[in-house]
């Protein structure tokens, strides 16, 4: 898959991406790089790193946060967009749900779009990505976290959420799926599809795992957030072991040796 100016291979690797929040409320790092200059220095160190991917933030989607609108989303992603792409050579992608923030990411140079909607939000969103030829992250959610059916209903809809990238004009080729942890299920849920992500491969696209930090990492280990790096290093190792194509991450020095450890023990060895 080529994302930006640079090809991704679909299968065979893990990849990282690293998070940016420009934000003042993040469940983890609200507040920390809401100036430019505080961006762009955690930008130059995640890629220091190993980041692969930078995805870039303006609003916090933690349980109870307080929506923004499209001109400050706008305010506070677009400048560091441009800041990034003029001083750094790596691929950005952009997450929101809300198609006119999308549309001025895109023309300020983000290379995906990351949407935790699944284009389920804003009507206009799969129009704008199809447009552009660009990739997407399509991530499922729920506003609530009922099933009676729980992995064949994620299934369910995220075939929905592929319905409608393809009747806007979306190619396969440019759709990446998120299973959406932390979004729209229970804290046993949340462990299920991360222990299960192989299911999602039925489907027929690459994956992206986001557990980085979150809840279901803080309840099991009852640690507050600053303090789950170890529990999402082993969300990392499943997702490598579940095919996953990325990884989006807050720790990216830290989830990229978990990445090359865990392929060197599936791949650098032969059973005589």
């Amino acid at each position: 898959m080529r994302i930006g100016n640079r090809e991704f291979a679909d299968t065979g690797h893990t990849y990282v991406m690293g998070i940016l929040n420009i934000t003042p409320d993040s469940f983890s790092d609200g507040g920390a790089y809401n100036t430019t200059d505080r961006a762009l220095y955690r930008v130059e160190q995640m890629i220091s790193e190993g980041m692969d991917v930078l995805d870039i933030g303006g609003e916090s989607t933690r349980p109870g946060y307080t929506p923004v609108s499209e001109e400050e989303e706008i305010n506070r992603v677009i400048p560091v967009i441009e800041k990034v792409k003029s001083r750094f050579d790596t691929v950005i992608s952009l997450d929101t749900y809300k198609s006119e923030v999308a549309a001025a990411g895109i023309a300020a140079g983000a290379d995906l779009i990351n949407d935790i909607w699944g284009l389920k939000y804003d009507p206009m969103m799969a129009g704008v990505i199809a447009e552009a030829d660009i990739p997407c992250c399509l991530m499922h959610n729920r506003k609530e976290a009922v099933y009676n059916r729980y992995m064949e209903e994620v299934l369910e809809d995220l075939r929905e959420t592929i319905g409608l990238a393809h009747a806007a004009g979306i190619s396969d080729d440019r759709i990446i799926l998120d299973p959406g942890v932390g979004f729209g299920k229970s804290y046993e849920q949340n462990l299920e599809i991360i222990d299960r992500l192989e299911m999602l491969h039925t489907l027929g696209y690459p994956l992206l795992l986001g557990a980085s930090r979150k809840s279901v990492v803080g309840l099991t280990l009852d640690l507050p957030a600053a303090q789950r790096v170890e529990g999402t290093l082993v969300t990392t190792v499943y997702a490598v072991r579940g095919g996953a194509m990325f990884v989006r991450v807050h720790d990216v020095k830290e989830n990229v040796r978990a990445v090359r450890m865990a392929e060197a023990i599936r791949d650098g060895y032969v059973i005589q």
